[in-house]
């Protein structure tokens, strides 16, 4: 995934550019950058953050760096924001989004003009690096973004800064958010809208789908006019953003109360059958609520995260590791475990590693039972728009291991839909295969529809292809 941040200010930007950016450590693990433009020129700092947070790596660069325009990011994958300079002058660049024809584009590119690229770690070549390329295929930097988006076969959401002020353009399905702010000194563009509220900014505008806009300290103009067509990613409510979050007028911790609410009135358990309500923290917890609300049964958090030391940016890329610090963040509070039916809501789940062995947690600290119930449907195909997960196989998807093990390798796509059918013998078979590979007293997904129903928007707005396979 991946965050960004840009300010366009009378006055000198960093502050608001530093805090800006930290407010988007949620969204990715790996790289962060900020690149300003003032009176000495551009400047730009990245660091690695796999190790440690932020805010403690940019500190040295709030009191050296300047400027009153500037662009920031957190980042999943590769090392941004870039400074770029070509025939549309030095310009600093940063993107969000999954470029799935990346080699195709690349090759083509070299063919054409004789460019290179660098090759990070694993041999894959810096997206970002690939956007600026695209862009500079054109005459314009317009015309540029706009063919980068054309060419791309996923999603591409990307900030552009110059001397003359901050291109920000979403991408063309709006998959991701991209919202502007404003209080006298100047504007702001956030990937989360909640990310300038302390900073003085107030709401200003919402980009739509494909909508490219150039952010100055006097004024925000619309170049290209958003598109009638969205898709936005689902998941962000679910999952990814933060409880604070909103997105197209809809709150995320309202739209997990909501969920946990209609899983609940479509469950139907009671305090007769299960003693407590729990979500996996930090974004099953609201989930949970909304159950324990509508149900009757007692919330309770029978285990903490801990996050003093470990915060969501220490987490390793390699998965194995991964799944250790995310059971080492847990601790578990015996007094609430012990002799226990646990009702268990998280997310999501994706290859169901660190679930299971969440749930073997609660055994051994004395659960007598663990009934779970995610808060979206079983994920039936990998991400092609935003890197929601790092499956490098959509055979790490645990729903997909179950099918391929009843069906074989090759599965009719009218075969994956009568699995996501909620209502089908063969959904109703993979769910109790999950629920005995990963040992479980009972299993319940959330529906499609109630989950979209939760979010409160037009269903035709909305990206599942997660789920159902819809582009």
């Amino acid at each position: 995934m991946g965050g960004f941040f840009a300010a366009a200010l009378k006055t000198d930007c960093v502050f608001d550019l530093f805090f800006g950016t930290d407010y988007h450590s949620h969204l990715g693990t790996r790289r962060a950058g900020m690149a300003t433009f003032g009176k000495d020129g551009f400047n730009r700092s990245i660091h690695n953050i796999e190790s440690s947070p932020f805010r403690t790596k940019f500190e040295k660069e709030v009191h050296e760096m300047s400027g009153n325009l500037g662009i920031g990011c957190i980042s999943d994958y590769e090392p941004q924001p870039l400074i770029v300079r070509s025939h549309h002058g030095t310009f600093a660049i940063t993107t969000v989004g999954k470029i799935n024809n990346q080699e195709a584009l690349a090759e083509e590119i070299i063919k054409n003009g004789g460019t290179h690229f660098l090759e990070m770690s694993g041999g894959s070549i810096n997206a970002t690096e690939l956007v600026a390329a695209l862009i500079n295929q054109k005459d314009n930097i317009i015309e540029g973004i706009k063919y980068a988006q054309e060419r791309i076969d996923g999603s591409m959401t990307m900030l552009l800064l110059t001397a003359a002020g901050v291109y920000c353009a979403r991408d063309r399905m709006g998959r991701t958010p991209l919202v502007i702010g404003v209080k006298d000194e100047g504007f702001c563009a956030s990937f989360e809208e909640f990310a300038y509220l302390n900073l003085g900014y107030r709401d200003y505008k919402e980009l739509g789908p494909g909508e490219i806009v150039v952010m100055t300290p006097e004024s925000v103009t619309t170049l290209v006019k958003p598109g009638s067509d969205m898709r936005i990613c689902t998941f962000l409510w679910v999952y990814y953003g933060y409880p604070s979050s909103s997105y197209e007028g809809r709150s995320v911790e309202q739209m997990r109360y909501n969920c946990g609410k209609l899983m609940a009135k479509r469950d139907g358990l009671t305090k007769e059958e299960v003693d407590i309500v729990a979500g996996v923290p930090d974004s099953g917890t609201a989930h949970a609520v909304g159950y324990a609300n509508e149900s009757g049964v007692p919330f309770s958090r029978p285990f903490i995260k801990y996050t003093p030391t470990w915060p969501r940016s220490f987490m390793p890329t390699i998965q194995s590791k991964r799944d250790l610090i995310a059971r080492m963040k847990l601790i578990p509070v015996q007094e609430l475990i012990e002799n226990q039916r646990l009702l268990l809501i998280d997310d999501s789940i994706v290859r169901g590693t660190q679930l299971r062995e969440t749930t073997d947690f609660l055994y051994s600290a004395g659960a007598r039972e663990v009934h779970v119930r995610p808060a979206c449907p079983p994920i039936m195909f990998g991400c092609k728009y935003i890197n929601f997960s790092r499956s490098t196989s959509e055979m790490e998807l645990i729903a997909r291991r179950i099918i391929n093990k009843e069906e074989g390798q090759e599965v009719e796509r009218a075969v994956l839909e009568d699995y996501a059918n909620p209502d089908s013998d063969r959904y109703a078979h993979m769910l109790e295969e999950i629920r005995k590979q990963l040992g479980f007293t009972s299993l319940g997904y959330n529906r499609l529809d109630d989950m979209l129903d939760a979010v409160g928007i037009d269903k035709s707005k909305l990206c599942t292809y997660c789920w159902d396979g819809r582009e």
